[in-house]
């Protein structure tokens, strides 16, 4: 059975509207973890200097495919043809990447099939998380 979905991809990281560079990112879901997606990046392009993650819910993966969505930190829409911008806000600055639709579709393909949609409840363990709230509180 399929618990673990990891894919790493070609990107392009958007300097302003004539320029970009390319990167890679990697794409991680854990069916124990069944809401979220974990996208990662090396630390060539971070202010810190160390590997970058953002995670954000799988279905706002699966809706900024088709239509512009996200609130807060992270947006997602579709761009050119065959092709959906992601944009990362945080207090040190906005990071817009370009990626490959198809490439997208065929992780959240693997995705749903670890955890088909409507089913993660089935796999969130309820206790732990209250637990990890709290200690982080």
């Amino acid at each position: 059975m399929l618990t673990t979905v990891d894919q790493s991809l070609s990107a392009r990281l958007v300097v302003d509207r004539a320029t970009s560079q390319p990167i890679a990112a990697r794409l991680h879901y854990q069916r124990d973890d069944p809401i979220a997606v974990h996208l990662s990046f090396p630390a060539a392009i971070s202010f810190e200097g160390g590997d970058v993650e953002w995670v954000f819910a799988r279905d706002l993966l699966d809706l900024g495919l088709r239509f512009p969505s996200g609130d807060g930190d992270v947006h997602i829409w579709p761009c050119a043809p065959g092709r959906t911008m992601i944009e990362f806000c945080s207090p040190q600055g906005t990071a817009l990447i370009e990626f490959p639709s198809a490439d997208l579709r065929h992780f959240l393909r693997w995705a749903y099939a670890a955890v088909p949609v409507g089913k993660e409840w089935a796999h969130l363990d309820v206790d732990a998380a209250i637990a990890e709230m709290l200690d982080e509180a």
